[in-house]
């Protein structure tokens, strides 16, 4: 067999012997199914839940929330990491400033509800501002690390500075922007739920806050399961997509 396929076979295994021991113990008493619905339940939770409209509408809306959010921050970032990857002046004089990338940006939500108000534009704000960091400093460590000898040879040839950017520079960050994208996704969802949960009338995060508000556990864990699902869908395609573009990378060496 294929070492891929005895990966993703050791790893359905695990999934179902602790899908299996987490069902058993809510039946034989030993889990409280209060706290801890058994799978179960919780997929017939989900269940009634595909089979009406309005969840679909929340899986809609924050899909819509998180697909600006990640675009936008996507070219922002990019942007700025390219921009300060060729400036050495502005990433010295902007390098004391990095240290506010430590202060966890979903704090931004409350304040994000306030400058934008109840809806869209809040959420998208939000998501945007955890995308961007990721793919600045993808980004502008990808610009950093040109190859020294190709970067002089180009230089020797009297190439324009566009021309840099367009043969050397990007080819060089390419790399480090496509493997943020993953992680990009990610956060883009982040700051779409954490706006519904604060805020919004609709999306999964204003689902799993119902549950919440009424102590409703199979609802919170039904509405994980559901939002993992969503993500693991995003990370999928943006995985696709970024072995498409990147298909002339050498795979790993126990891949081959």
């Amino acid at each position: 067999m294929p070492r891929r396929n005895k990966v993703v076979v050791t790893q359905v295994a695990i999934v179902l012997a602790l899908v299996l021991i987490w069902e058993l113990g809510v039946r034989l008493g030993l889990i409280d199914a209060f706290f801890f619905a058994a799978p179960s339940t919780l997929v017939g939770r989900i269940r009634n839940w595909t089979s009406t409209a309005d969840f679909w509408g929340d899986v809609g809306m924050t899909l819509v929330e998180t697909i600006p959010s990640f675009v936008v921050g996507i070219a922002i970032g990019t942007a700025l990491g390219i921009w300060l990857g060729l400036s050495p002046f502005a990433a010295d004089v902007v390098q004391r400033f990095t240290m506010f990338n430590a202060i966890p940006r979903i704090l931004l939500g409350p304040i994000s509800v306030i400058w934008f108000g109840l809806g869209l534009t809040s959420s998208v704000a939000l998501g945007v501002t955890l995308v961007l960091f990721v793919a600045f400093f993808n980004t502008f460590q990808g610009v950093r690390e040109v190859n020294p000898v190709v970067l002089a040879s180009t230089r020797l040839l009297r190439d324009s500075k566009s021309s840099l950017l367009r043969h050397v520079y990007l080819p060089s960050a390419n790399t480090w922007i496509l493997s943020s994208l993953r992680v990009s996704v990610g956060m883009a969802v982040m700051g779409a739920v954490v706006a519904e949960y604060l805020c919004s009338s609709a999306g999964l995060g204003h689902l799993i806050a119902q549950a919440e508000g009424v102590l409703d556990a199979t609802g919170v864990f039904a509405g994980i399961i559901v939002l993992s699902a969503f993500v693991v869908a995003l990370d999928a395609l943006v995985d696709r997509a970024e072995k498409r573009l990147l298909v002339w990378r050498p795979a790993p060496l126990h891949e081959a």
